[in-house]
């Protein structure tokens, strides 16, 4: 692929320039410059962290996002949080009791937690939160509200076929939340430490619909509350005096800078304007990686490309599988990504024990796999199919930060090379290309999904029929039943055999283009320690601390 080989090249060099111009020495320990920040701030223990974009919302069910949840994490808490060692801990609930049927959850919260703003958060508070997720009236409308589905009318109420009242959340007093499933799930309790799952003050939600736009506005609970929120430049976190746990908070605040450009951050970081980054630059990685400087963690997740199966030519199956097949995605991850991802060989991401032995994706086998021929007949298969002698245009969307525009370019290039199409590229930005898709305004547009809670139905359960996370257009009965058979299945052996059926039928009719699993390689300063990224979560930076 020497056109592909020359993009990459062409993309390296440019990148290259920037990244000698950063620093008289590569090595220099991150801290030496102004950064910007008054003789107070850098007194205190302010962590300067790289959010990338503007968050899409601060509102706790809207945003669905990691550029939201990633703040919202550490601005709010429910009822569990997701603690060092990966598992829930109590957090606004002290303690809770289930059931022996396992369907019924009785969460005490705690004595004295407050809101940002002195008031008594209440059980009150989560109800009220949960039920306004869940209430088709909200708007915009949350496209996090499926996750609730395993509450007893959560689906009826938010689909207009039931009411509030019948959605089984209770606050019994203000300190007793009782909450009955519709059916037993392993996973409640890690769920409920999801950002869509955070309370909201019932007052200031209600009397200013922009309340969570604003730092003078935003009322939260969490570890950190935002001092400031310059948009689309950064948002400005102090410790909150008033959490329950403040006694084991060490930092003073946090500051989360918005840059889309990877040169540009890593650029930052050299100068101290930032203490760790969000990536690896590609083209220092073999430098940066051979001198031990890159922290690899475990990730969870999947970055992808969604089709729109409503507009041609992505209407036919074959097309698409054409398209998937066209991809060579180990060139993605090694020659433009270059973090050690794994190239995506299904949807569902590594990272989840299999009752079969091994993990879920081994279990499952290759589902997708680079091959030109297959895809070449496949195309020609779905032309003739279609009643085509030329391929309508394609369009193919993306937000323009990180590396999306290098990863568009390679499969721009993939596409000419192996199927001789030409697809035309478009950038937009990040909210509008979200409401775009969400609207099935675009053809084949980026995506990306990480995990809500850990197991694999969070990954599947999206592309059911008319669900919000689908933004495709795909309906298939065969994989809404099995989706919803394994939601019902007790026996853990059983569920995972329907949710590999599934995972097929998905990777078969391919409504999306899977690329790569997301891991955590970033830069960080030695001054820091205690960042916990949860692969099955977000960022979090309630026991981070600063030397």
């Amino acid at each position: 692929m020497r056109k592909l080989s020359a993009v990459l090249l062409s993309c390296t060099m440019a990148f290259g320039v920037l990244a000698a111009g950063c620093s008289t020495n590569d090595t220099a320990a991150p801290g030496n410059k102004d950064t910007g920040q008054t003789k107070q701030e850098q007194k205190a223990k302010i962590l300067i962290y790289n959010n990338q974009e503007e968050p899409t919302s601060l509102d706790p069910p809207i945003g669905f996002d990691e550029r939201s949840y990633d703040i919202l994490t550490n601005l709010m808490e429910g009822l569990t949080r997701l603690g060092k060692d990966q598992d829930p801990e109590p957090a606004m609930a002290k303690e809770w009791k289930i059931s022996d049927d396992k369907k019924k959850y009785t969460f005490i919260l705690r004595d004295g937690v407050k809101w940002s703003n002195g008031e008594p958060v209440t059980a009150q508070d989560f109800e009220y939160a949960w039920k306004r997720m869940l209430d088709p009236k909200t708007a915009p409308p949350s496209p996090a509200a499926f996750l609730a589905y395993v509450i007893e009318g959560a689906e009826a109420f938010n689909s207009g076929k039931g009411k509030a009242e019948d959605v089984k959340v209770k606050a019994i007093d203000e300190k007793t939340l009782e909450v009955t499933l519709a059916k037993p799930a392993s996973y409640f309790l890690n769920m409920v430490a999801n950002p869509a799952l955070f309370p909201v003050h019932k007052k200031t939600v209600e009397g200013n619909k922009n309340w969570a736009a604003e730092s003078s506005t935003y009322v939260s609970n969490g570890p950190f509350k935002m001092s400031e929120w310059k948009h689309d430049n950064e948002i400005k976190m102090v410790k909150n005096e008033a959490y329950w746990d403040a006694a084991n908070v060490k930092l003073d605040g946090v500051t989360w800078k918005m840059v889309g450009e990877l040169g540009t951050e890593y650029q930052m970081y050299q100068t101290g304007e930032l203490h760790a980054t969000t990536n690896v630059p590609p083209d220092l990685s073999d430098q940066l990686f051979a001198e031990n400087k890159v922290k690899v963690e475990n990730g969870a997740g999947t970055y992808f490309y969604r089709f729109n199966i409503k507009k041609e030519p992505f209407d036919n199956v074959n097309i698409r599988k054409a398209f998937n097949l066209a991809i060579d995605r180990q060139k993605i991850v090694d020659l433009i990504n270059k973090r050690q991802e794994k190239p995506a060989t299904g949807f569902v991401s590594y990272g989840f024990k299999d009752p079969a032995g091994g993990d879920f994706r081994d279990v499952s086998g290759e589902l997708l796999k680079f091959n030109a021929e297959e895809a070449k007949q496949l195309l020609q298969k779905g032309m003739q199919e279609k009643g085509y002698t030329k391929l309508p245009e394609v369009t193919l969307v993306y937000n323009d930060s990180s590396t999306h525009p290098k990863i568009a370019q390679a499969m721009q290039e993939m596409y000419k090379e192996v199927l001789g199409v030409e697809v035309k590229l478009v950038t937009k930005e990040w909210k509008v290309l979200q409401d775009e898709q969400k609207k099935g305004q675009l053809m084949l547009a980026r995506s990306s999904f990480l995990p809500d809670f850990a197991d694999p139905i969070n990954f599947l359960e999206g592309f059911q029929t008319g669900n919000s996370m689908n933004r495709t257009g795909w309906s298939n009965a065969q994989y809404d039943k099995l989706i919803q058979d394994a939601y019902n299945e007790a026996d853990d052996a059983k569920r995972y055999q329907m949710m590999h059926e599934a995972e097929k039928i998905l990777m078969n009719e391919a409504p999306i283009i899977p690329l790569y699993y997301y891991n955590k390689a970033y830069l960080q300063s030695d001054k820091v320690e205690g960042i916990v990224r949860h692969p099955f979560g977000y960022i979090d930076f309630k026991w981070a601390d600063m030397k």
